[in-house]
């Protein structure tokens, strides 16, 4: 009976370990309280990221720890146990590569384990492929996005860089391919990847189990000329994607049928017309969506999900401070707190969650130059 014995309490460790990982997001931070990674444009002897543990009944938020070491950290990812923070080094050359850093809930501290470069200048997105095998970036400046292989602990691997040609009629802005985002379908079968430049989100079905996406069978969704596709969510269902243009200021909304995505419906968000426009979130009950813009009157709008079809209304808008670049709804959809990059600081403003308005808390995150807000619970939004 010995052996059964050991066997048992080998089980009993294994068991009490995994429960230990689960409880160290849902648990460790106290109740009601999510962690909240951050990435910036930053030095590399700067604290480039920062932890936070946020309180989703109060919007109260302490600073835990923060990671220097890698410059320009402007956007992150995180695995679905939140173990695991993948960034960016938004730099040109040499520089420009793509990190994992491994997280410690207990004590909420972040270390880096491995660095790979992306062979194409100023990487401003991240994503990790759905079973986690593989990461993918958006090459702004190169105009190309990388694909890394993962190994069992996260680590990446060397990368390979697909790059695109074309152009579209901002002469100005769209003289090239520009990759700003890299998106899963929420089936898991497809990369899209926004192109700027050329006013096109690419597609590239995955190979299988590994995740590795097939270039060969490479097709587009073509948008709108001088739209300037910039970063897209998808509604809770899955049958809807957003898709907001940087340059136009209007959001498409796509329809997904027999394996295509087509705009059905066109809306104007930034009526100042600035040609900033940012970042794009659905609230967790998919009843809302909001859409950041800079330049002009920089703010949120605020659009009400139509639940029979998934078209917009614009029901809203609110000011927020300078160059509202990326920005994240809790968890709990009770708060969106919003990085203004130019400010140094993170607005925080509460939601009401029946007419999707907005409510400035007055509290306030101090950071300098903000730009991603990764929320870590137990499958966090990669969007």
């Amino acid at each position: 009976m010995r052996p059964h014995y050991i066997l048992l309490c080998m089980l009993a460790t294994l068991l009490c370990n995994c429960n230990h990982s689960h409880k160290s997001l849902s648990s460790l931070n106290g109740k009601d309280s999510v962690f909240l990674v951050v990435g910036s444009y930053s030095k590399k002897q700067d604290e480039g990221i920062k932890v936070f543990s946020f309180n989703q009944n109060t919007g109260e938020s302490t600073y835990k720890s923060g990671h220097a070491g890698i410059a320009n950290p402007s956007f992150l990812c995180a695995s679905k146990n939140g173990d695991r923070i993948y960034a960016v080094s938004e730099t040109g050359g040499a520089e420009a590569t793509a990190h994992s850093l491994a997280f410690r809930a207990e004590d909420a501290t972040l270390a880096l384990t491995s660095s790979s470069p992306t062979h194409g200048s100023a990487p401003c997105h991240i994503a990790l492929s759905p079973s986690e095998n593989f990461l993918y970036t958006a090459n702004y400046m190169g105009g190309s996005i990388s694909e890394f292989p993962l190994t069992a602990e996260g680590k990446i691997g060397e990368g390979r860089a697909i790059p695109f040609t074309g152009k579209s009629i901002v002469a100005s802005r769209q003289d090239k391919p520009y990759l700003h985002a890299v998106y899963f379908t929420p089936d898991g079968s497809t990369l899209l990847a926004n192109d700027l430049g050329t006013d096109r989100i690419h597609t590239f079905p995955l190979t299988g189990n590994k995740d590795s996406i097939r270039i060969q069978s490479l097709t587009d969704i073509h948008i709108k000329a001088g739209a300037g596709p910039r970063h897209l969510c998808f509604h809770p269902k899955g049958h809807r994607a957003y898709l907001l243009g940087e340059l136009s200021g209007e959001v498409y909304v796509l329809a997904h049928k027999e394996g295509k995505w087509d705009v059905m419906q066109t809306v104007l968000a930034d009526s100042l017309h600035a040609g900033g426009s940012a970042d794009i979130h659905c609230s967790p009950d998919g009843r809302f969506l909001y859409a950041s813009h800079r330049l002009k009157g920089d703010g949120l709008s605020i659009m009400k999900i139509h639940p029979e079809d998934g078209t917009l209304e614009r029901v809203g808008y609110q000011p927020t401070g300078l160059h509202p670049r990326n920005f994240a709804l809790t968890p709990n959809g009770r708060y969106i707190l919003v990085a203004c990059k130019d400010n140094n600081v993170i607005e925080i403003y509460r939601r009401d969650t029946k007419t999707g308005i907005l409510s400035d808390t007055g509290k306030r995150i101090n950071m300098v130059q903000p730009v991603c807000l990764c929320f870590l619970t137990d499958n966090p939004s990669h969007n």
